[in-house]
This record gives structure tokens, C-alpha cells and sequence, in this order.
């Protein structure tokens, strides 16, 4: 720069401000265009850099091992414990004098007292199970087991399903007021697909609907609920709703 100015001076032209302002501006955008060049090239190369070092690690496996149930080796044994150490005691032990037998005479024996045999005691003995080749267990007495409670969850293979339904009557005196309303009951079960008890778990109008409700789901039948492969009490729902615009009630 200083060399165009000392040139131009000695060739005798003019030389000032408005040549300096076009100077600066050239050397300005030329500057500005190297800047911006070192500006993009250094980020380029770290986003390179951070590429190519993604690329040549190794990519990250999560190693999952698979057992069969086979592999996993039996439990350990509830019974074969470590034996409890034994203490000593420094006192004797007492002998117990209960349950000993003590001869007596002949003549103070009741000859009407009879004690069973073991034929006997073994003919009065509780249900017994008897296992057949295939696997299963048969009971000769079948046992009785107490129906669930309503808020008790039983876990079953398949849900009761209904066979038959019964549409309930409408009350007279609520399709003549005009009153619409809802029931939600809650009916056991039995193992034989007959409902044993119903219980009322909301109804809308109170005390309206009730007793149709109750009156029809009394004469439900389902298919009972399977658990172990065997029929079992179980409770479901059944909302009964009560319209105007059909003229019945669901």
C-alpha cells in the first residue's frame, strides 16, 4: 500500500481521502472473506474429526446371556440345614410323669371299654387322593372351599361368560315419571355357572331399580370361571340400564 501511494506521488497524481475509502473497503471485504473462510474450515474440521473418530470406534453391544431353565441348577434345599449347636445344661433333666403308663389289676378293667384297631382307624380317616398314570390327582371327597370375597382378587385362566341374560322389568311407576337410570351389580358365580348372590355396587337413581335389577340377574347363567383346569366361584359385573326411548331395560 505504501508503495501505490509513494508511486502514485511520484507520477504526480492526486492521492487523498476518497483514495483511501476505496482502499479500505477492498482490503475490508477482502479480509472479511479470508476470515469467514478459517472461520467455516475450523469447524468443519473438528465435525470431521468427531466424525471419523465415531466411525472407527468399535460400536458398543450389550451382552445378553440367555439360561434355560434346565442350567439354572435345582433350589436349595429347605430341609437339609446346617444342625443347630447343641448347649449344654448344667441342671438335670426332669423325667416326665405324664403319659406314663401304670399297670392296674385285672378287676379295675371296664370289660365294656373296646379300643379301635388300625383296620377301624383307617376306615374313618379324612379324604384321600389317589394318583393315576397319566399325572392326575383324583379326590375321593371333594373338599369345601369358602366363595370368594367381593373385594378379594382371584386370579383365573378364563373369565365367566354369559349364556343366557334376562331383560329386566321395567318398574311401572318410574315409566310413568319419566325416570331413567343405571345399576351396577356384582354377581358370585358358582362353580356350576348359577349366580349365588348378588350385591348392589351402584345405582343411579337410588333405591328406583333394584329390585328388577337384582330379580334379573338372579336368573343369569354363565360359563364358570377356570383356574388349575377346574370350574371356581367368581365375581363379575353387570350394569343394567333402565331407558324411556326403548320402552325397556338392558
Amino acid at each position: 500500500m505504501n508503495n501505490n501511494i509513494f508511486a502514485a506521488t511520484a507520477k504526480g497524481a492526486l492521492y487523498g481521502r476518497f483514495e483511501l475509502r476505496e482502499i479500505y473497503r477492498k482490503y475490508l471485504v477482502k479480509a472479511f472473506v479470508i476470515a469467514s473462510v478459517l472461520q467455516f474450515a475450523g469447524i468443519g474440521s473438528y465435525y470431521g474429526i468427531l466424525f471419523i473418530q465415531e466411525e472407527t470406534e468399535a460400536p458398543k453391544v450389550a451382552m445378553v446371556r440367555i439360561l434355560k431353565y434346565s442350567e439354572l441348577g435345582p433350589p436349595p434345599s429347605l430341609t437339609n440345614t446346617a444342625p443347630l449347636p447343641t448347649v449344654g445344661l448344667s441342671t438335670s433333666a426332669v423325667k416326665p410323669s405324664i403319659g406314663i403308663p401304670v399297670p392296674v389289676p385285672d378287676a379295675q378293667v371296664s370289660p365294656d371299654q373296646v379300643f379301635a384297631s388300625q383296620q377301624e382307624l383307617s376306615a374313618v380317616q379324612g379324604p384321600t387322593s389317589e394318583q393315576t398314570g397319566s399325572g392326575n390327582v383324583a379326590i375321593d371327597q371333594d373338599l369345601r372351599i369358602d366363595d370368594p370375597g367381593i373385594d378379594e382378587f382371584l386370579p383365573v385362566e378364563k373369565e365367566p361368560q354369559v349364556v343366557k341374560s334376562v331383560q329386566p322389568k321395567y318398574p311401572e311407576v318410574a315409566r310413568l315419571a319419566g325416570i331413567e337410570g343405571t345399576v351396577w351389580l356384582k354377581i358370585l358365580v358358582g362353580k356350576d355357572g348359577k349366580p349365588k348372590k348378588v350385591v348392589v355396587l351402584k345405582e343411579v337413581p337410588k333405591g328406583m331399580f333394584t329390585d328388577a335389577a337384582t330379580e334379573a340377574a338372579m336368573q343369569f347363567l354363565f360359563t364358570p370361571a377356570i383356574m388349575n383346569a377346574g370350574p371356581v366361584a367368581c365375581w363379575v359385573a353387570v350394569p343394567f340400564r333402565f331407558t324411556i326411548r326403548s320402552g325397556q331395560a338392558s
